[in-house]
């Protein structure tokens, strides 16, 4: 069997070559253009802006941690944990579950600040079961005692380029520290930003013993809370990102809770909780929910306007509450 040739001419040389080169041409856009777009992904990288030595850096961070900088938008808290007893001398007592959440609402004032509005609510539970209580057993008296939840309505605060000052509690803390900038303590450990900001008070307690002999910690009241955060590095970084999610602990070391009716013994409660707060409601059992639902339904809201007096879960007993009558022997 013979095989025709076809004769191989300049043209089709020429024009093979061509369409070498465009696929050539071709493979090389490509190529560059991947190129392109992980410079691009590089140059984004790049472009996060943790200046954590600018106290407006700083502001601007610890808003959209607390809050979401579209003013349109609700933030969400939660915490959950034990409330642990704490006497001298003695091993430290589990007393009891505690879970809660907020919902935080900013609004922007003169000057780049941010007024943070905020309700909060918090139950206690069984430690087993994680069921909301009404009453329980106090393990140091033998006393049953009702449980009186955490239900603060507002507790406002201004987050600004200034360390903020600490809580007045309706005139009872009267501590003025100076004006310094607010350089809050970043650690990065890659991808993941670590903050830690504590708070220490002492201040006249809101529960005087003469008014208050069941409940009151004494004359005066000591207040520590410590709060950590683990934080997306890039979440936190992008400018362009008004909120910022987070998980981490609060701490907080705290009289004995007044429904405890303690009669001013030694000794102390601390709660200790993991916290988180984010976008939306996905992280809060609806138990939880509903019981603040059954107190009001505004807690399920941030406020829409400024107002006051912002009180903790002490100064707000005091308010609501009416001594216990003493003790039967």
């Amino acid at each position: 069997m013979t095989i025709e040739k076809t004769p191989f001419s300049r043209r089709q040389a020429l024009t093979g070559a061509a369409a070498i080169t465009a696929a050539t041409v071709a493979a090389c856009s490509s190529s560059a253009d991947a190129n392109k777009a992980s410079e691009t992904a590089t140059s984004k990288k790049k472009d996060l802006v943790l200046d954590y030595k600018n106290p407006k850096w700083n502001r601007d961070a610890m808003a959209r941690l607390h809050g979401n900088t579209d003013f349109s938008k609700e933030k969400i808290g939660w915490y959950k944990g034990k409330a642990i007893g704490i006497v001298p001398g003695k091993k430290n007592l589990e007393i009891c579950g505690f879970e809660g959440f907020s919902v935080t609402r900013l609004i922007p004032l003169e000057g780049g600040a941010y007024r943070k509005l905020l309700r909060e609510v918090g139950f206690y539970t069984d430690l087993r079961t994680g069921e909301i209580l009404n009453e329980l057993k106090n393990p140091y008296t033998g006393e049953v005692v009702r449980t009186v939840p955490i239900a603060n309505d507002p507790f406002n605060f201004t987050i600004e380029e200034f360390w903020p000052e600490p809580p007045n509690y309706g005139g009872l803390n009267t501590d003025k520290p100076p004006r310094v900038p607010m350089l809050k303590k970043w650690q990065e450990k890659g991808d993941t930003v670590l903050l830690e900001s504590d708070i220490h008070l002492f201040y006249p307690s809101a529960l005087q013993p003469d008014k208050w002999p069941r409940e009151s910690p004494g004359k005066m009241t000591r207040v520590s809370e410590m709060f950590r955060y683990i934080i997306d590095r890039n979440q936190l970084g992008d400018p362009d990102n008004t909120s910022v999610e987070f998980f981490g602990s609060w701490v907080r070391e705290t009289p004995w809770f007044p429904w405890l009716l303690m009669d001013q013994a030694p000794g102390h409660c601390m709660y200790v909780c993991d916290q988180g707060a984010w976008d939306h409601w996905d992280y809060v059992p609806e138990n939880i929910i509903e019981a603040a639902r059954a107190i009001d339904e505004k807690y399920l809201s941030a406020p829409t306007e400024d107002y006051g007096p912002s009180l903790s879960s002490l100064e707000w007993y005091a308010r609501e509450q009416t001594p216990a009558p003493a003790r039967q022997q």
